[in-house]
């Protein structure tokens, strides 16, 4: 598991690198929960709900480009 990488000032929100957040979302996709898996890492489990959703949204919007691509293509 790789290290937690986020800031902690006490005064701003901590960022987390994006190795992190991979490693973050591999180890809830095999996790029993996202919660589960949110506290092994110590961070919220909101955080990780919003990243999985934000992943989601891309995964969608590249699949649903890909296919309006591949219509047209078909269609002319």
């Amino acid at each position: 598991m790789a290290t937690k990488t986020c800031g902690s000032s006490p005064d701003k929100r901590r960022k987390c690198d994006s190795a992190f957040q991979a490693e973050a979302l591999r180890l809830a996709s095999e996790s029993r929960s996202t919660q589960a898996a949110a506290q092994q890492l110590g961070i919220s489990p909101k955080v990780l709900y919003r990243w999985q959703q934000t992943v989601s949204r891309y995964r969608n919007r590249t699949t649903r480009a890909n296919s309006v691509s591949s219509a047209k293509r078909w269609s002319s």
